[in-house]
Order: C-alpha cells, then sequence, then structure tokens
C-alpha cells in the first residue's frame, strides 16, 4: 500500500509535512519574484540592455515548461524520493551559479536549469499530497498549498527588495541556493517515501504517446489550453517588466516595489479566493468568458494609459491590477474546462496544459524590453495578449462551453 499518516501521526508531524511540501511548491514563484527588484540594477552591473536582462527570464519559463513534462513518468517509475533528490541538487547548484555568474548570457543558461529544477519541486510535491494524505484530508491540504502559492508573489519581492538594498543584487539567488538546502536536508531526514514499489509504473512510451495524441486532438483542450497560455503570458509580461516601469520608469524607490508587485498578486489571490465561492450554478465558461473580456478592457485601458501619458504611475496600476486581479478567474477555470474530459490521464493533461502555458509566456517575453520605454512594449504584448485570448475563447471553444457542466 501506499504510505499515508498513521491517525497516531501529530499536529506538529502534519505541520512539518505541509511546511516543507509548501515550500518545495513555492520555489516557482521565489524563483521569479525574489530577483525582481534587482533586475536594473543587474542592467547597470553587466553593462548590457533591460532586454538582455529580461532574457534570465525567458529562459527560466522555457526551462519551467520543459520540466513539466519531465518529471511526471520519471517520478512514477522511480518513486518521489531520488527525482527530488537530484532536481533539490540542481536547485541549488544552479541558484548559486546564478549569483556567480560572470555575464547575463551565462547566468540565463543557469536559470534554465534553475526552471527545471524548480519544477521538480513543484510536481513531486504535488504527487507527495496525493500519495501522504488520505481522500478526505486532500481538499484541505491543496488548499493550503494553493494559498502557500498564492502568498509567495506577495512576500517573495518584498524579501527581495530589503535584500537587494542591504547585500546587493546576488543575495535574491543565494537566499534561493539556502532554501534548497534547507529542503534537501528536511526531505532527507523528514520526508518519507511515499510510493510503494509495488505502485510504480514502467516508462511506457507508447501509453505516454496514446495520451498525448489524445490530448491534441481534443479541440476543447487545445482551445482553452491556449486561452489559459495567452492570457497567462500577458500576466509575465507585467512581471517580467515591473521592475523597469516602476523602478526605472517611474522612479518608484526599490523598497516600495515590493509593495506595488505584492498588491497586484494579492489581487489575484482575492480572485482566485472569490471564484472558489461562487454558486455552481454559474458555468465555467460564463467565468472564463467574462474574466477574458475583462482583461481585454485591462489590456486597452494600458494601452490608452501608456500611450497618452494620462494616469502616470496610477493609471498602469490600476490597469495591470485589473488584468492581474482577473487571471484569477482565468487560470482555474480555464483548467478545469481543459482538464474535465481527462480524468484517466490527468497527470498528463496537467503537465501539458503548463507546457503550453509557459511556452506561450516564453515567447510573448521576448517581445519586452526593445524600446527605451519598458511601458510601451509591456502594454502592447498585454493588450496583444488579452486580444488574443478573448478572441481564441470564442472562436476555439465558442458554444461547446454552454454544453459544459456547471462549476464552483
Amino acid at each position: 500500500m501506499i504510505a499515508r499518516p498513521a491517525p497516531s501521526v501529530s499536529r506538529l508531524r502534519h505541520l512539518e509535512l505541509l511546511v516543507l511540501l509548501g515550500t518545495l511548491q513555492a520555489f516557482a514563484p521565489l524563483s521569479i519574484d525574489m530577483y525582481l527588484p534587482a533586475m536594473p540594477v543587474m542592467e547597470k552591473v553587466f553593462h548590457t540592455s533591460a532586454a538582455a536582462v529580461q532574457t534570465t527570464m525567458v529562459t527560466f519559463l522555457i526551462g519551467f515548461a520543459l520540466g513539466q513534462s519531465l518529471y511526471g513518468p520519471i517520478t512514477d517509475r522511480f518513486g518521489r524520493k531520488p527525482p527530488l533528490y537530484w532536481s533539490l541538487l540542481l536547485f541549488v547548484a544552479s541558484s548559486a551559479a546564478c549569483a556567480l555568474s560572470p555575464s547575463i548570457r551565462v547566468m540565463s543558461i543557469f536559470r534554465l536549469l534553475q526552471a527545471v529544477a524548480a519544477c521538480g519541486g513543484s510536481v513531486m510535491s504535488r504527487a507527495m499530497v496525493r500519495d501522504l494524505f488520505p481522500p478526505e484530508e486532500l481538499r484541505r491540504v491543496f488548499s493550503m498549498l494553493v494559498l502557500v502559492l498564492g502568498v509567495s508573489p506577495v512576500i517573495a519581492p518584498l524579501i527581495g527588495s530589503y535584500l537587494l538594498l542591504w547585500f546587493g543584487w546576488k543575495a535574491a539567488f543565494i537566499t534561493q541556493a539556502l532554501v534548497g538546502m534547507a529542503c534537501l536536508a528536511g526531505m532527507h531526514f523528514r520526508l518519507p517515501e511515499s510510493l510503494a514499489h509495488e505502485h510504480r509504473r514502467p516508462l511506457d512510451w507508447n501509453a505516454i504517446t496514446s495520451s498525448y495524441s489524445a490530448l491534441f486532438k481534443d479541440h476543447t483542450f487545445l482551445g482553452a489550453s491556449v486561452v489559459c497560455g495567452f492570457s497567462t503570458a500577458g500576466a509575465f509580461a507585467y512581471i517580467t517588466s515591473a521592475p523597469f516601469v516602476f523602478i526605472s520608469l517611474y522612479k518608484v524607490p526599490v523598497e516600495h516595489f515590493g509593495w506595488l508587485f505584492g498588491a497586484v498578486a494579492a489581487g489575484m489571490v482575492a480572485a482566485s479566493q472569490i471564484n472558489g465561492r461562487l454558486p455552481h450554478r454559474i458555468p465555467l465558461w460564463r467565468v472564463l468568458r467574462t474574466a477574458n473580456v475583462v482583461q481585454l478592457g485591462a489590456g486597452m485601458l494600458l494601452l490608452l494609459t501608456v500611450l497618452t501619458g494620462v494616469g502616470g504611475l496610477a493609471g498602469v496600476f490600476a490597469a495591470v491590477f485589473i488584468y492581474v486581479s482577473a487571471q484569477g478567474f482565468v487560470f482555474p477555470n480555464g483548467s478545469a474546462i481543459a482538464m474535465m474530459r481527462h480524468g484517466k490521464i490527468a497527470g498528463t493533461a496537467s503537465a501539458l496544459l503548463g507546457t503550453n502555458q509557459f511556452l506561450i509566456a516564453a515567447g510573448c517575453a521576448t517581445f519586452l524590453g526593445f524600446l527605451d520605454n519598458p511601458a510601451v512594449p509591456m502594454a502592447i504584448v498585454i493588450g496583444a495578449c488579452a486580444i488574443a485570448s478573448t478572441l481564441l475563447n470564442f472562436l476555439t471553444l465558442g458554444a461547446k462551453l454552454e454544453t459544459m457542466p456547471q462549476s464552483a
């Protein structure tokens, strides 16, 4: 049988497991958001351009996209802890290497490796929750992990801002390496192997290709996937550009940047909590479509604000706040629509959904940073992503959504 916490396990032991698994789940937002305040400083330190510094984000998104499909079959074949060992070791080494990088080009390579490693913590922590906790506790445990994911983008840039002020730009990556080392020690001494040998599955390439073939033939899955992908790409365009727009363009002090960024992230967290409490009679498709239209309006407002200069920092902040907050409705409903027909291959569907989103985000992020005014390409990319996401919602999903089950 798969190992599960015995009924006699203390609350302290359960809390210990949740803290460790939650930290592993948060590797991606910590790796993305903690170094954001340092990006304008890195531009000066490496004597390069904003576009070059932003490639460190693009390569991270590519690495995280590729990692989505890498770990699922491996962890089902070899168990949870062996792949997690290697991913944590790679995370520690690549994080330290980022701090020691002599150039942005070298750092971009290490960011790619860091992303692949961070993806391992994210994928395997979810798998271990399913292994370790009984079905009646899964909803509560996953809710706590989602809360950790939501809080991480709020606190990570705050921590990064003060690390930059006190210790310099390298401190964010050194801190990430230390977090990885702490998780490595915690996993070794306190985290059990959760997948018993009799439940491990051989690498069946025919089954894997068959699963992917079924997903690529499902127009609803592909439609919802690209709708989520372009919507997410707009959010990452903001994340990648935010330090240059707020700090370099609008002269927001570094110590205040984290609060602005955290406020936007808090809007998405609040929206996702509201989404989870919507009445069951409201269909998934209606919430998704409404959120896409709201993002379209926010994208157009951002373009108008940036191109005319009306509203200044307040106008830009308001537009991105609305756009990113609406993402709290787009992602859960779009994901549910994409995966609702694929319960038997949910792991593969989730991996492909994540891969599509991060690849689209990486592709769109390559258009950032090529003008002196960083707000202009950010606004153009967000506006274009909002248009693409909304159009694809109507064109690829269309009336089929109206026949789908209703949701919460």
